[in-house]
């Protein structure tokens, strides 16, 4: 079993319920998930992840592009749910993330902790990020990359913002060594639950999305 799916089986093994405005979730709190290259593809072939959709998506977030409509365009649906607009969201934050990345690649200091954070208190947004803070770390020539996620439904959004962190790290001209991920409150919504465990079972499966 790899580490991803490891963690999905402790989700559904011991996770608490709780019920948000999005559905009932099973949870567990303050989790780390270490993932090494090798790792990161067993994470890819073994998850039915929407790569050419997930990589314009993260091309869109960096030009700040906000309008749904052009998500649509690009086949990407799921944010509908936001309106018109993603209203101080991903976009907004990642359109930094070009600059940052080229301030990396120039620099390429060992003794520097290059940071993006994502989110704002107090601003009006129709989809606060999960993902709250990327660090990039250069150690003996090769990039760590941590992330935060403030909240992570482990069936969809979770794979897709670790491939977002890899499409990012082959941005940056250092190998990759890893990418961790600390996740403050980690998640099954309910409705996936019987998916998740077939999923473990090595069936094939496809998760809904809660919105």
């Amino acid at each position: 079993m790899n580490k991803y799916h490891k963690l999905l089986s402790e989700i559904v093994t011991k996770g608490e319920l709780q019920t948000n405005k999005k559905g009932a979730i099973k949870y567990i709190l303050n989790q780390t998930l270490e993932l090494q290259k090798g790792d990161l593809l067993e994470v890819f072939e073994d998850h039915a992840i929407a790569r050419n959709k997930l990589k314009q998506e993260l091309d869109l977030f960096t030009l700040g592009v906000e309008r749904v409509e052009e998500y649509n365009e690009a086949g990407i649906s799921w944010w509908n749910y936001c309106g018109e607009r993603l209203k101080n969201s991903y976009p907004k934050y990642f359109e930094k993330l070009p600059e940052l990345i080229d301030k990396i690649n120039e620099e390429l200091r060992s003794s520097k902790n290059y940071v993006l954070f994502l989110g704002e208190n107090g601003v009006e947004t129709n989809q606060q990020p999960c993902v709250s803070l990327i660090q990039f770390q250069i150690n003996n020539g090769e990039l760590s990359i941590t992330a935060y996620l403030r909240s992570s439904d482990a069936s969809l959004g979770l794979p897709s913002d670790i491939y977002h962190l890899w499409l990012i790290s082959r941005k940056i001209g250092l190998p990759l060594n890893n990418i961790t991920l600390m996740l403050a409150n980690v998640h099954i919504y309910e409705n996936n639950l019987t998916n998740t465990k077939r999923l473990l079972r090595g069936d094939s499966v496809r998760f809904s999305l809660n919105v």
